[in-house]
């Protein structure tokens, strides 16, 4: 049983980097796709997909390379369960310098810092990737 889901599949993606596998193999769930669904539109993974496994279904993500460098350098959890971390519009945190994302789970769903500033929203702070 794992505490931080969340974690997990950074954690996962992470390792997956470091050892340059093409894809990655994450337990599914709303929250989880909805993150995966941000990675791809902001162009840290190449694509995802929601697979039937047998006891529940996974994603399976596919990780994008750039000249051989991964295109994610980072993901730092932030929002854990023992400490939620929630912020206002004017708090939404720039993730190096704009180069990076924080994604926020807000009212209106899952979304960039960026989009959730620009939609005049706060939330919990979950992720930074870069």
């Amino acid at each position: 049983m794992v505490n931080d889901p969340i974690a997990d599949m950074l954690t996962r993606i992470r390792n997956a980097l470091i050892a340059r596998h093409d894809s990655v193999l994450v337990p599914a769930s709303k929250m989880k796709l909805s993150i995966a669904k941000v990675l791809k539109e902001e162009g840290f993974v190449a694509d995802y997909a929601l697979l039937r496994g047998k006891p529940q279904r996974v994603i399976k993500i596919t990780l994008k390379y750039i000249d051989g460098q991964p295109a994610i350098m980072g993901l730092e959890r932030v929002s854990k369960p023992g400490l939620r971390v929630y912020v206002g519009r004017g708090e939404i945190p720039r993730v190096y310098g704009g180069l990076g994302i924080a994604i926020l789970s807000t009212s209106k769903g899952l979304m960039t810092g960026q989009e959730a500033w620009r939609r005049k929203l706060g939330g919990e702070l979950l992720c930074y990737v870069w």
